[in-house]
């Protein structure tokens, strides 16, 4: 005869044989789920057998779905428009766009019903059958790296722990592509603002939740640049204008102008030191390198010991960045081709160094004593159906310490993560000599990509080539 305790043994081994998990953590809602299950995920194409020949996107489980294909991501949580997994599954072009191979290959193609509810369970976030939304949790935290896309005004902002864009922040204030030329983080990682070459304002973004937060009117300009306070409470921009170009001193607490300068000639970069009351700004066209106080005063220096003039495609300094202990400011030089190194004090030339062609943007690691330079139109021998080098420099010893070829086109934005270890380099790719996109973008034009490479060992941190927006072109990291 069975004891009471045999008995109890036996139900609960029985209930856990027939009963189903109540965990379902991690899986696809059954709607979705039944969708791929028959149409993606099916022998031969994107399951564990056989992804690996399918773009390297295995659709088998929820969780693998999160990383990526053989191009990077191909599900945009909230973003179905610019999902491409929609664009291959997709047979009607009024219902969004559609790409070849027609999804599943060989196979019944979607309903419209079935679009639709792969659509709209993207744009509700993508989630798993109980809730999860991807790259949702710790979000105070969450380290990513933003990267603006001209063509689309769009932000690609990407997961640092796996390389992926994890969501597109819809920016712009105006109708038409008000062009998304540079975005800074604020030093604290709590916001990131961005600045228009063809728009009028300033845009705030909350950099937990990825939404714009805030606009500040900027007025008529060709809004290129802007320098962020060591306390994250202003700004100063810069009007890439020919003539009587504006700069602008802002207050981004109040998100309100402090101060409007004017009369400069293509001003670019900006440096400052750490009271943000004295300013460093690169005129794009000649040799000249501005000094203007808060109060309103401004000097001119020459970055090459003649006198200061505006001739264009002389010496063109493009970008400026101040050494760590700010005794040293950096400067690209796009017509010559080169670094040139000037005292902070007595603005006097240190040292030229000779770089590959069009040297564009800085991007400096705290952890070892490099400054990493974009050359956007070098052509390598390396790599000959591919243009755009880096160049890797000792901020304290001025000296070179490598030059990073590889499969790069017009590369531009670069951004170091020293917490990962990491340097992110933006390919904007804009030209049709470059790479075939593998898809378009919602909004048209030629996607760029970026690579990720290990600041350690200055090889790859993967071979892959992680496909965005259109132009990708300025790029910065939350937590330095």
């Amino acid at each position: 005869m069975k004891t009471i305790c045999q008995l109890f043994s036996f139900v609960v081994l029985w209930a856990s044989c027939t009963n189903p998990p109540t965990n379902y953590a991690g899986q696809y809602p059954d709607d979705v789920r039944i969708i791929i299950d028959n149409k993606c995920a099916t022998a031969g194409c994107h399951n564990e057998k056989s992804f690996q020949n399918a773009a390297n996107l295995r659709l088998d489980k929820w969780e693998h779905l999160w990383q990526g294909s053989g191009t990077g991501s191909v599900v945009i949580p909230y973003n179905s428009a610019n999902s491409s997994l929609t664009y291959f599954i997709n047979n009607n072009p009024d219902l969004g766009p559609v790409l070849l191979p027609q999804m599943p290959i060989n196979g019944t193609a979607l309903s419209a019903a079935e679009y639709a509810t792969i659509k709209n369970w993207i744009d509700a976030g993508a989630p798993d059958k109980v809730g999860n939304i991807p790259f949702a949790t710790n979000p105070e935290n969450r380290q990513k790296i933003y990267i603006s896309q001209q063509g689309c005004d769009l932000i690609a902002v990407i997961d640092a722990q796996t390389n992926l864009i994890m969501r597109y922040i819809k920016i712009g204030k105006e109708p038409g592509i008000e062009v998304a030329h540079a975005l800074r983080f604020s030093p604290d990682g709590r916001y990131c603002y961005v600045v228009f070459t063809n728009g009028k304002y300033l845009q705030k973004i909350d950099a937990s939740s990825d939404a714009v937060v805030g606009d500040l009117f900027l007025g008529n300009g060709s809004w290129n640049l802007l320098h962020i306070s060591d306390d994250g409470k202003s700004a100063l921009v810069t009007d890439y204008s020919p003539f009587n170009a504006k700069v602008k001193l802002l207050n981004l607490e109040t998100m309100s102008i402090t101060a409007t300068y004017e009369d400069f000639v293509n001003p670019h970069g900006i440096a400052s030191n750490a009271a943000f009351d004295t300013f460093l700004i690169s005129s794009q066209r000649g040799n000249t390198v501005y000094r203007l106080t808060k109060k309103g005063n401004v000097r001119l220096f020459s970055i090459d010991g003649e006198e200061p003039n505006f001739k264009n495609q002389t010496i063109d300094p493009h970008e400026i960045i101040m050494s760590p202990d700010r005794s040293k400011y950096f400067l690209t030089c796009e017509a010559s081709n080169e670094v040139r190194v000037m005292d902070a004090q007595t603005h006097t030339l240190l040292k030229v160094i000779p770089l590959g062609t069009k040297p564009q943007e800085f991007a400096m690691s705290h952890v070892l004593p490099y400054l990493f330079v974009s050359c956007e139109e070098e052509q390598t021998l390396e790599f000959p159906n591919f243009k755009g080098a880096i160049y890797v420099l000792n901020y304290n010893t001025l000296e070179l310490v490598k030059r990073i070829p590889g499969p790069f086109y017009q590369i531009h934005g670069i951004a170091v993560d020293d917490k990962s270890g990491r340097l992110f380099i933006a390919s904007r790719n804009i030209a049709t000599s470059g790479p075939a996109p593998h898809h378009t973008s919602e909004c048209g034009g030629r996607n760029g990509f970026y690579a990720v490479y290990d600041i350690h060992t200055l090889q790859p941190f993967t071979n892959k080539r992680f496909e965005c927006s259109v132009d990708p072109y300025s790029a910065d990291v939350r937590f330095k």
